[in-house]
């Protein structure tokens, strides 16, 4: 049996329900007619995420830096074995 797939605007709109709090998990569940365990499962997800949303992506400016220093480290190496 092949696994269904949903979109990411359905795995938000389901998230954001289920954040709201406003129905039970089972019945945000039903309303969107999917398992319980997809809401809980995306809910926590969405959870997890919202530090990256809000963060100041200083993570990607270290992760690029060190991708640049290692770069002109290879750079550097290549021009010495040119001038020898």
């Amino acid at each position: 049996m092949k696994r269904k797939n949903y979109s990411k605007e359905l795995k938000s709109k389901v998230a954001l329900a289920a954040l709201k709090g406003h129905q039970t998990a089972n019945e945000t569940a039903s309303d969107f007619g999917i398992h319980v365990s997809l809401v809980n499962r995306w809910k926590k997800k969405a959870i997890e995420a919202l530090p990256l949303v809000f963060g100041n992506n200083e993570e990607k400016k270290v992760k690029a830096a060190e991708s640049e220093r290692e770069r002109l480290y290879q750079k550097i190496g290549q021009l010495q074995v040119e001038l020898d």
